[in-house]
């Protein structure tokens, strides 16, 4: 453990990464994903203020290709050294004839430590706290069943590049590795800006993922036009002709990490964001829960819906 622990307690989480590995496969780009193996881990223990300790990875594979392997390490270790983890270590099993050819799975699994006192378990979380969303950047790795089954519908190839997607390929925007925010999360702990609670958006979106973080007899109130989707899940919807709420339940619709900090605290959390590059957006408030209703509200309209 890290010096200077009083009373440590120890978090572990564990994640895959879907089907966009079916993308990586198809395209024969592996870097990525393995990137993607370690945020899916580390932002999950990060939510309980946990400082990432080390990794592990499963490569499950039906037969080995070397070079195809070299890829996967190479990100699960840039993932690693972004989280500030140790990559102690993994379990390779080749399983002829359980996966296609050049197919493989991944699996993660992460360790880390937190002070008993700092340990945010959504008892600190207070009404009137405020929720800063941190941007995504992109789909992270979530929503994929969908995604490929758009792409495939509507005839598009992953090297196809839309006009309004900005010129890139579908490849390379739905390859994009999900954020790690370890890094300006830890920074601002260190700087003792007030963290209450915190939630890593994931499958089911803000509306699963968000109310994770409150405490007994709350709810959040979300505005949705406080922050602007991006034109990649714009142009998903219109593809798919899918619902805005299917859109908010599969999607992270560009916020991809969540932190409630006191109305107090909003200013110095948004400049922090700020200074480490990342995009935040003030986009709710913590209300009293009002009987059976959902823990989580919606107001407003998505800026890319005027």
């Amino acid at each position: 453990l890290p010096t200077g622990y009083q009373e440590p307690i120890l978090v572990s989480g564990t994640d895959g990464v879907g089907t966009k590995l079916k993308i990586a496969h198809q395209l024969n780009q592996h870097h990525s994903v393995g990137i993607d193996l370690v945020a899916m881990c580390v932002n999950d223990i990060l939510t309980t203020g946990a400082e990432p300790l080390f990794f592990l990875d499963y490569i499950a594979t039906g037969s080995l290709e070397p070079d195809q392997l070299a890829q996967v390490v190479a990100g699960i270790a840039a993932g690693c050294r972004q989280s500030g983890a140790a990559l102690l270590g993994g379990e390779t099993a080749e399983m002829p004839g359980f996966y296609g050819v050049g197919e493989y799975d991944l699996a993660g699994f992460c360790v880390g430590v937190v002070e008993r006192r700092a340990l945010l378990d959504g008892s600190q979380v207070q009404v009137g706290d405020r929720v800063i969303g941190l941007a995504s950047s992109g789909i992270h790795s979530n929503g994929y069943s969908l995604v490929r089954k758009i792409v495939a519908t509507q005839g598009w190839s992953w090297q196809d590049a839309p006009a309004e997607l900005g010129g890139q390929t579908l490849g390379e925007l739905f390859l994009t590795p999900t954020r790690i925010y370890v890094p300006v999360i830890r920074a601002a702990l260190a700087a003792n800006i007030p963290i209450h609670g915190m939630a890593h958006i994931t499958g089911g979106g803000l509306p699963e993922n968000l109310p994770r973080c409150l405490g007994a007899g709350q709810a959040v109130r979300v505005d949705r036009a406080t922050w602007p989707v991006p034109v990649l899940f714009q142009w998903l919807a219109e593809q798919g002709n899918v619902a805005a709420e299917a859109m908010l339940e599969t999607f992270n619709l560009g916020i991809g990490y969540c932190v409630v900090v006191p109305e107090s605290a909003v200013t110095e959390m948004m400049a922090h964001c700020q200074s480490t590059k990342i995009e935040a957006f003030e986009i709710g408030e913590v209300v009293v829960a009002e009987g059976k209703k959902s823990a989580i509200e919606f107001v407003g309209v998505d800026e890319s819906s005027r």
